[in-house]
């Protein structure tokens, strides 16, 4: 009977401390943390400022290289801007090719939607995944303007 009365003693007495630990952490309902917790949280928060960019889709319109690769993924920027002005284009340069980027999509449901808008202006376009800038959001994604 000693026996089985020592570890659950022993129990009480741990739980007991670990409730008083607990309470000396909370104060009317303010968090206490260790000021290296705190110097993470800002260095990533100035982090997310410096480089707001997240996981999405974007549509690859050109992937060239060459001398006149350059000018080409401009013109079609331009081409590109002119036709869909309220999409965003992108022109990256990893050698050896410039490419021509476009869209800012979160899931890609959405940018192969829109590439089937496109398909005809470009039809050697296809969906990729890239790093992209924080699309604006709709309080309701489901409804458009129409006037």
């Amino acid at each position: 009977m000693k026996l089985f009365l020592l570890p659950g003693l022993i129990f009480c007495l741990f739980a007991s401390s670990l409730a008083e630990a607990q309470t000396l952490y909370e104060t009317d309902n303010a968090l206490i943390t260790e000021p290296k917790v705190d110097d993470i949280v800002a260095l990533h928060i100035a982090y997310n400022k410096a480089f707001p960019v997240f996981p999405g889709y974007r549509i690859q319109l050109l992937m060239e290289s060459g001398n006149q690769a350059l000018q080409e993924a401009k013109e079609l920027t331009v081409d590109f801007s002119e036709k869909y002005p309220e999409i965003n284009s992108y022109i990256t340069f990893r050698e050896p090719y410039y490419r021509v980027r476009v869209g800012d999509f979160r899931t890609r449901l959405e940018a192969e939607n829109f590439l089937l808008q496109i398909s005809l202006n470009y039809p050697s376009a296809w969906v990729i995944q890239d790093d992209i800038s924080f699309p604006s959001l709709s309080l309701h994604p489901n409804t458009h303007d129409h006037e």
